[in-house]
C-alpha cells in the first residue's frame, strides 16, 4: 500500500479526487440550502396568500362561521388582539409553530371595561364598542408580548395596530415553521402570519399554513440523487486521472528504463528518447542528454588523460631503468647526469599530473590578495633575456598556482622565441591584464585553441627533452578558470605568440 502511493500516479489520482470531492460537497450543499431556501419561499407566498384571502373575507364583514377556512385543506387560525381564538379550521386537531396551541374557539367572553362597552360577536359574546372601535384598547394586550415571528406580536407592533384602520389589512407579514395535524394527517408547514382592523371585532390575527411536504421530498429527492452519483463520478475522476496521469508519465517511465539501461551497461554513448511535446518531461530529457553528453566527453577525456600520462611516464621510466640496469653491470658507463635529467622531468610531470588532478576535482583557490606585478617581476627575474613592463595590479587568489601559470607561459615562449620574451601587465577597467609575447614563429589560428588540450604538441617532430609532456598551457588555462578569468592565444607584434591573462580585479 505504501508502495502503491508512494508513485506520483497514485498522488495525483488521489489530490483530484479529493478535490473534486470537496467541491462536489461544497456546490451540493449550496444546492440544497438554496432549493430548500426557494421552496421555503414558494411555500411562505402560498401561505400568505391563504391568510389574506381569510383577512380580506374579515375586511369584508364576514363572520367567524362564513369563513374559508377548510377550502385549501390547510390549516388557518384567527387571534383576536387578546391572544384568543376565535376562529379555526374545523379539521385541526393539533398545531405548533403559532403560539396558540388551541385548535377549538372557546366560548364568548366580555371584554374590558376599557373596551368602551359591551359588543355582541358572531358568538354571542361581548367583544368590543358598538361605535367600530378596534377592539383592543387599554389594556387588552398589557400582558401580550410575543415577537414578530407569527408567536405574538411585541409593544411595538401595537403601534402598527393602532395605525390600521378598520377594514384594513396589514402590509407586514411574518412567518415561522412548525406542524399541525389536520383531518388525521400530520405535517410540516410553514405559517403567515397577517394583521387586520375589523369594524366592530377589533384587531386580529390570520395565522395560515402552507404544507412543507413539497420541500422536504425536493430536498431529500435531490440528496439521495447527489449522494448517489457522487461515488460514481469520483470513481469517473479518479479513472480519468489514472489514466491521464498514466500517459503523461509514460515518456518519464521510457527515461527511467534508459537511464537504468545505461547505469548497467556503463554506455555513455546513449541517449534517453525526447518525447515529441514541449512540456516539462521533454525538457527533462534533453537535459538528460545534455548530462550524458558531458559526462561522456568528461570520461573520454579521463580516459585519454590516463592513457596520455601512462604513456609520458613509460619514456622517461623505461630511459631510467635502463641507465641504471647498465651501471649495475658496468659501472663505468653510468650515464648519472642523464639519470638525474630523467629524475627531474619524471619529478615535473608527476608535479604537473597532481596538479592537475586537484584542479579537476574542483580545488578552489585562496583568497590571498596580491600585486600580479610583482609576481611577474620576481618570476621575470628567474630567466635571463626577458624583458618586463609592469604596472601594478592587484588579483585575488592562489599565489603559488598564478605563479606555476606564469612560469609555464614564459618556459613555452622561451622554447620558441628567436631572441626575445616580454612580459605586460596593466589594468583594463575591471581586469587585470597580463601578456607574454615571443618573436618566434608563432601559432596557427586554426591551432590556438588545440595548444591548450592536455598533452598537445604542435611540434611533434622535436624531443620530449625539449618539448615537455604538452600539460604547460593546459595547466595555465585550468588554473585561469579557476580564478575567474581566461587565458587566450594570438599574435604578437613582432610575429610570434602573444598570451593574454585576464583576472578580475578585486572590487
Amino acid at each position: 500500500m505504501s508502495r502503491l502511493f508512494g508513485s506520483v500516479r497514485a498522488r495525483a489520482t488521489l489530490a483530484a479526487t479529493v478535490v473534486v470531492a470537496i467541491a462536489l460537497v461544497a456546490a451540493g450543499t449550496a444546492v440544497l440550502l438554496s432549493l430548500r431556501s426557494n421552496l421555503n419561499d414558494q411555500a411562505g407566498t402560498e401561505a400568505e396568500r391563504s391568510a389574506r384571502e381569510v383577512a380580506a373575507d374579515l375586511s369584508g364583514g364576514a363572520s367567524y362561521d362564513r369563513l374559508r377556512l377548510d377550502d385549501d385543506q390547510r390549516p388557518v387560525q384567527v387571534v383576536d388582539a387578546a391572544g384568543v381564538l376565535v376562529a379555526a379550521s374545523e379539521d385541526l386537531r393539533r398545531i405548533s409553530g403559532t403560539g396558540i396551541d388551541v385548535v377549538k374557539p372557546g366560548p364568548p367572553r366580555p371584554t374590558d371595561a376599557a373596551g368602551g362597552g359591551a359588543t355582541t360577536d358572531d358568538h354571542g359574546g361581548d367583544r368590543g364598542d358598538d361605535d367600530g372601535g378596534d377592539g383592543h384598547g387599554g389594556d387588552d394586550k398589557g400582558g401580550d408580548d410575543r415577537g414578530k415571528d407569527g408567536r405574538g406580536r411585541g409593544g411595538g407592533e401595537d403601534d402598527d395596530y393602532a395605525s390600521l384602520r378598520p377594514g384594513q389589512i396589514g402590509a407586514e407579514v411574518s412567518f415561522a415553521d412548525g406542524s399541525a395535524t389536520l383531518d388525521g394527517d400530520t405535517a410540516d408547514y410553514r405559517f403567515a402570519a397577517v394583521e387586520v382592523s375589523v369594524q366592530s371585532k377589533g384587531a386580529l390575527t390570520v395565522y395560515a399554513g402552507a404544507p412543507l411536504a413539497a420541500e422536504q421530498a425536493a430536498v431529500r429527492t435531490a440528496l439521495t440523487v447527489m449522494l448517489t452519483g457522487l461515488p460514481l463520478l469520483l470513481a469517473v475522476v479518479a479513472a480519468v486521472t489514472w489514466r491521464v496521469t498514466r500517459r503523461a508519465l509514460r515518456p518519464v517511465e521510457g527515461i527511467r528504463s534508459e537511464m537504468a539501461a545505461i547505469t548497467a551497461s556503463e554506455d555513455l554513448a546513449r541517449r534517453v528518447p525526447v518525447p515529441d511535446t514541449q512540456d516539462e518531461v521533454a525538457g527533462l530529457a534533453r537535459t538528460t542528454n545534455e548530462t550524458l553528453a558531458a559526462l561522456e566527453t568528461s570520461v573520454e577525456r579521463q580516459r585519454r588523460f590516463v592513457a596520455d600520462a601512462s604513456h609520458e611516464l613509460r619514456s622517461p621510466i623505461a630511459s631510467l631503468r635502463t641507465q641504471l640496469e647498465v651501471g649495475a653491470a658496468h659501472p663505468e658507463l653510468l650515464d648519472v647526469t642523464g639519470a638525474v635529467e630523467d629524475t627531474v622531468r619524471l619529478q615535473r610531470l608527476a608535479a604537473d599530473l597532481l596538479l592537475l588532478a586537484r584542479l579537476d576535482a574542483g580545488e578552489r583557490p585562496s583568497g590571498t590578495r596580491f600585486d600580479l606585478a610583482a609576481l611577474a617581476r620576481e618570476e621575470v627575474s628567474r630567466r635571463p633575456g626577458v624583458t618586463a613592463h609592469c604596472a601594478s595590479a592587484e588579483v585575488v587568489g592562489s599565489r603559488g598556482q598564478l605563479a606555476r601559470l606564469l612560469g609555464n607561459l614564459l618556459d613555452n615562449a622561451r622554447r620558441h622565441a628567436r631572441s626575445r620574451v616580454a612580459v605586460t601587465v596593466r589594468t583594463d577597467g575591471p581586469w587585470a591584464v597580463l601578456e607574454v609575447a615571443d618573436d618566434g614563429a608563432g601559432v596557427p589560428a586554426a591551432e590556438r585553441e588545440r595548444i591548450f588540450e592536455r598533452f598537445v604538441r604542435l611540434d611533434e617532430a622535436r624531443s620530449r627533452d625539449d618539448g615537455g609532456a604538452g600539460l604547460g598551457l593546459a595547466i595555465a588555462r585550468d588554473v585561469a578558470r579557476r580564478h575567474g578569468g581566461t587565458l587566450t592565444a594570438g599574435e604578437a607584434a613582432e610575429g610570434g605568440a602573444l598570451f593574454t591573462l585576464r583576472l578580475p580585479a578585486p572590487a
